[in-house]
């Protein structure tokens, strides 16, 4: 255990804090291009022209039949980032007089010209064409480019040390983040059955809140000047990002990139209000400009973070790449990479839900929707279904019909299979897959009667309603991550009611209540799990309780001012599908193992008496050999006190010894009787 509780945490962010004191004889020599730089930099100023000229290639090679028709497309395109003054379309010389395949487009304005970069470049115009467009000035810089190779400089290898040490403990305990006291203690613990044990704790590790990455190794502390992330054994801190007014923080699924968002770092020169670092190198990859943040994370991973997109007002783009207008909502698969996204109706033409795989760009599913009013993306933890929900008002009803729109995703050309439910979709208050498997849960209605809905995904092409429960005071559903058992929770307004589920044969397993319970968190393992109020949410009765998975209760932890507490992920495992099934069939060979150490577990006062009897046993030893000791050095005074006779032989041979009983008198109670 590392206690360093009364320390304050210092990040480093530089080495020491400049002084902005002035001397006495200290002359004001600032010019107006510090002092009005900002305002400045928005002067107009001489220019060539060229800065709003862009070069689109790609194009297609038409002859002058069909030029007007190009012409009009391209128009038609590019004119919504701004007034094109004047264009260009080289053409080859010959009779036929065909165009040669890219054109100049000059703006009204060099921000202009940026905006069609931007969101132009990789517009895909048909399935041969798809438009790169460039600044022409960049033609300049890129010749510019030295042709010699220079070796980039070796950069001092830093040990961390064991990253995921905490994976090797010997009681394969699981570790959690916890801050209380409003903030002001953050504290890592081991998580036992009896009582968490602290790992790490200190004062003002971080100023909001903290976040671990996807697969535990870092875990990372906010701070007003930057990001800061800690790991090893002793929470060493690993990386640090300078980010003034950080709030927000992604991961990539793969720990390679960490995004940070802050409101306070952006101009139109610098994009810096989000930026994507390395992790390793500490070095910044990219800055975006953020139009908005209402839906976070604004970059969302492919699985294996090779890829990631952004959604704008009217564009999808992936590594900037734009591949459709006006698209609504977008979610990559957990298992492939492939991008589902649904665009709404546009006049006579219908909604779409549309299935991409990357870097291909190939459409493997297209999906037609009519009379749509919202669509949600469901993805199955391994990527197996899509549940796309769809709310429709269909024509001549005044009712919304809800359908759920499920996609096989390993079965070929994708097969869609519809569950319908009709009512108020505002009634629908939530969705969720089973995490390794093929059923899922759906809770709708409207209080007090809400009914829990499971369905099962059969291989037949046939979805099951397998099991309704009704009258539940629920809002929100939590599967195990090891699927199959779940709990049906109604936090805050519904004062934290708790039904334990096992989905198997649909039994109701345990319905008990944390009061005003505000989050619920399984541990990685589906073992156990903690529900809790949030000193955020909620001002009294700040705590976090453990449950076994079968909805027993194990601890109640009361923490001053409780905020927060986050399970550490773990990494996948190492094991293969076979070492597994291996692993399972032999379980009962384990399973004596872990009774025995569970039933020396199950009490704190048994493992207490057994540390103290194996103390005291340890004392006599101890206390015996010293005794045998002393008792051997004074072996030789015995004997000349006793005049040569040696007890210890006589000790060894009881038939020289006779036995003799003693009694005397030690006191006499008179005790008289009653009638």
């Amino acid at each position: 255990m590392h206690d360093t509780e009364d320390m304050p945490v210092d990040v480093d962010f530089d080495e020491e804090e400049p002084s902005f004191s002035d001397p006495e004889d200290f002359e004001d020599d600032v010019d107006d291009e510090e002092l009005l730089g900002d305002l400045l930099r928005e002067k107009p100023q001489e220019a060539d022209g060229i800065d709003s000229v862009v070069v689109v290639d790609n194009v297609p090679q038409v002859g002058p039949e069909r030029l007007e028709k190009l012409k009009n497309v391209i128009h038609k395109i590019f004119s919504k980032f701004g007034k094109i003054t004047n264009e260009f379309y080289p053409t080859v010389d010959g009779p036929e007089g065909l165009t040669k395949g890219y054109i100049f487009l000059e703006y009204g304005a060099p921000t202009q010209a940026l905006e069609a970069v931007k969101n132009a470049d990789g517009y895909k115009l048909d399935k041969q064409h798809t438009f790169r467009v460039n600044v022409f000035t960049d033609f300049d810089k890129y010749m510019s480019i030295s042709d010699e190779w220079e070796t980039p400089e070796k950069q001092p290898f830093k040990d961390f040390g064991n990253m995921r040490h905490w994976m090797e403990d010997p009681d394969c305990r699981d570790q959690y983040s916890v801050i209380y006291e409003s903030g002001e203690r953050t504290a890592i613990f081991n998580n036992d059955a009896k009582d968490p044990i602290v790992s790490e704790e200190r004062a003002r590790w971080t100023e909001t809140y903290v976040r671990w990455s996807p697969k535990g190794t870092y875990l990372a502390t906010f701070h007003q000047r930057g990001i800061a992330l800690w790991g090893g054994e002793k929470f060493k801190q690993i990386q640090r990002f300078s980010h003034q007014g950080v709030s927000l923080i992604d991961f990539s699924p793969c720990e390679r990139y960490v995004v940070t968002f802050s409101p306070l770092m952006d101009t139109k020169e610098d994009p810096q209000a989000i930026i994507i670092w390395d992790i390793l190198t500490g070095q910044k990859k990219r800055g975006f400009h953020c139009e908005s943040s209402a839906h976070w994370p604004i970059f969302k991973w492919s699985h294996d973070g090779k890829f990631f997109a952004r959604m704008t007002q009217d564009t999808l783009s992936i590594y900037e790449t734009p591949v459709s207008p006006h698209t609504e909502d977008f979610s990559w698969s957990p298992g492939d990479n492939i991008i589902a996204f649904w665009v709404p109706e546009d006049k006579d033409i219908p909604a779409r839900v549309t299935l991409m795989q990357l870097p291909s760009r190939q459409e493997i599913r297209v999906r037609n929707l009519f009379n749509v009013v919202d669509c949600k993306l469901h993805w199955q933890r391994q990527g197996d279904y899509l549940c796309v929900k769809v709310d429709r008002t269909p024509k001549g009803t005044q009712g919304v019909v809800t359908n759920f729109e499920i996609f096989r995703m390993r079965e070929k050309q994708v097969p869609v299979d519809v569950v319908e439910m009709k009512g108020d979709p505002e009634s629908k208050t939530a969705f969720a897959w089973e995490p390794n498997g093929s059923k899922f849960a759906v809770l709708h209605g409207e209080s007090p009667r809400i009914n829990a809905s499971f369905y099962h995904v059969k291989n037949n092409g046939k979805i099951e309603l397998i099991k309704m429960f009704d009258k539940q005071q629920a809002n929100s559903i939590f599967w195990s991550p090891q699927g199959q058992f779940m709990v049906l929770a109604g936090l805050r307004s519904m004062n934290g009611a708790l039904a334990f589920v096992d989905t198997s044969d649909c039994t109701m397993m345990n319905m008990v209540e944390h009061y005003m319970a505000s989050d619920v968190e399984w541990d990685p393992t589906g073992r156990y799990l903690v529900t809790s109020v949030s000193w955020w949410s909620h001002k009294v009765d700040n705590a976090y309780w453990l449950w076994t998975f079968q909805g027993r209760l194990l601890q109640k932890n009361n923490k001053d001012r409780f905020c927060q507490l986050l399970w550490r992920p773990r990494p996948a495992t190492l094991l293969t599908q076979d070492s597994i099934k291996v692993i399972k069939k032999d379980l009962k060979k384990y399973s004596k193992i872990f009774e025995q150490k569970d039933r020396l577990s199950q009490s704190k006062a048994s493992r207490e008496l057994v540390d103290k009897r194996r103390s005291m046993m340890e004392d006599y030893r101890t206390y015996r050999e010293a005794a045998l000791q002393q008792h051997h050095e004074q072996k030789t005074a015995r004997l000349q006190l006793r005049g040569g006779v040696d007890t210890d032989e006589l000790d060894s041979n009881t038939d020289d010894w006779e036995e003799e009983t003693i009694e005397f008198f030690i006191n006499e109670e008179i005790i008289p009787l009653g009638e």
